[in-house]
C-alpha cells in the first residue's frame, strides 16, 4: 500500500506538543538543576584559582577546562549530559505504549516518520536550551567573578564547545530512544541505557587498554628526559583508537582541542611530545587549526547519533502497533 502525502506531515505539531510536555514537566526541572549542580562546583573552584591570574588571554576558557586531572566543568558535563539525555528519551515511545496513546496518535494524519523525528528534535531542542542557559550562566559568572571580558576568539571557542556538547547529547538521546523502541517497559529501557553509559564511561577505557596490549604488545620501552616511561607509540595508537569507540572519549578529545588553544595534536605519544614542545614555547593554535584537530572527533559523534537514530527508525517502522 502506497502512502499519500509527505511523511513529515504533522512534524511541527509533534515537536510543539513534545516541547510543551518537556518544559512543563517536573522531570525537566530536576534534570536542569542536576546539570547546574554538576557544573557549579568545578566552576567555583576554577574561578578561585584564576583570581590571581590576570595575564592569561584565555581566562574564560579556563573556567570550562582549567587543565590538569582535577574537576572541571567539561569533566562534570561529560557525566551530566548523558544522564539528562537518557532522562528525556528513555520513555519516548514505550511511554506512549504504556498510556495506550500510540495507536490514537498514528490514527491521525501523522506518519511514524514525523512522530519519531518530532520526539527526537524536541528532546534535542530542550537539551540545547539547557546547555545554552548553562553557558550564559558560566559566562556571566566569569564576568562577575573575574572582571575580565572575554575576547572574540574565547567567545567563539566557548560557543563551539556548546555545539559539540549538543551533538554529544544527541548521541545519548538517540541511544535512549532506541531502547525506548526496543523495549515496552520504560524501566527496562532506562536501566539498559544507564548500563551502556556506565560501561562506556568506566569499563571501556580499562578494556581498551588491555585489548591494545593484546593486539600490539609493546616492542620496547621509551623513557623521557625526566625518567618517566613512555608507552610504545603503536600500542598507544591502538589504545586511543579503541577508546574512541566511546562517545565520552570523542567528546573529551574534541573539547580539549577547542578549549585548549595550546593543543596541537590528539594523536599517539610522539605527537603528544611535539605538542608539549609547542606548549613549552608558549605558542597557541589558531581557531581554524583547532577546528581541524577536533573535526574527526566531532564527525564521529555526528555519525554515532545518525546511526543510532537510523536504527531506531528502522525498528520503529517494523513494529506492529495495536490499539
Amino acid at each position: 500500500m502506497r502512502r499519500e502525502g509527505s511523511p513529515w506531515q504533522g512534524l511541527g505539531t509533534v515537536v510543539l506538543k513534545e516541547l510543551a510536555d518537556h518544559l512543563d514537566s517536573v522531570r525537566m526541572v530536576l534534570l536542569g538543576l542536576l546539570t547546574i549542580l554538576f557544573a557549579m562546583v568545578p566552576l567555583y573552584i576554577a574561578s578561585e584559582q584564576l583570581l590571581t591570574t590576570t595575564e592569561d588571554p584565555f581566562l574564560l576558557l579556563k573556567l570550562f577546562n582549567p587543565g590538569g586531572q582535577g574537576l572541571s566543568v567539561v569533566l562534570m558535563l561529560t557525566f551530566a549530559i548523558p544522564l539528562v539525555a537518557i532522562g528525556l528519551g528513555f520513555d519516548a515511545i514505550n511511554g506512549e505504549h504504556s498510556r495506550r496513546t500510540l495507536s490514537r496518535i498514528l490514527a491521525q494524519p501523522i506518519y511514524r516518520d514525523a512522530l519519531l523525528a518530532g520526539k527526537f528534535l524536541a528532546g534535542l531542542f530542550v537539551l540545547a536550551v539547557n546547555l545554552l542557559c548553562l553557558w550564559l550562566l558560566i559566562v556571566g559568572f566569569g564576568l562577575y567573578r573575574l572582571g575580565v571580558p572575554p575576547g572574540g576568539e574565547e567567545f567563539a571557542r566557548s560557543l563551539i564547545f556548546i555545539i559539540v556538547a549538543i551533538v554529544y547529547a544527541g548521541v545519548w538521546l538517540s541511544l535512549a530512544m532506541l531502547f525506548s523502541v526496543l523495549f515496552r517497559s520504560p524501566a527496562t529501557a532506562a536501566l539498559l541505557s544507564l548500563g551502556v553509559w556506565l560501561f562506556l564511561t568506566w569499563l571501556w577505557p580499562m578494556i581498551s587498554a588491555v585489548l591494545a596490549v593484546v593486539i600490539s604488545p609493546p616492542r620496547f620501552e621509551l623513557v623521557d628526559l625526566s625518567g618517566r616511561a613512555i608507552s610504545d607509540p603503536l600500542t598507544e595508537a591502538w589504545q586511543q583508537t579503541l577508546s574512541r569507540m566511546s562517545p565520552n572519549q570523542l567528546f573529551q578529545d574534541a573539547v580539549s582541542a577547542i578549549l585548549s588553544p595550546t593543543t596541537r595534536s590528539l594523536g599517539p605519544v610522539l605527537d603528544q611530545l611535539r605538542q608539549l614542545q609547542g606548549a613549552l614555547g608558549g605558542t597557541t593554535v589558531p581557531l581554524r587549526e583547532s577546528l581541524l584537530i577536533a573535526w574527526p572527533q566531532a564527525v564521529g559523534l555526528i555519525a554515532g547519533a545518525i546511526v543510532l537514530f537510523v536504527a531506531t527508525y528502522v525498528v520503529f517502522q517494523r513494529q506492529e502497533v495495536r490499539a
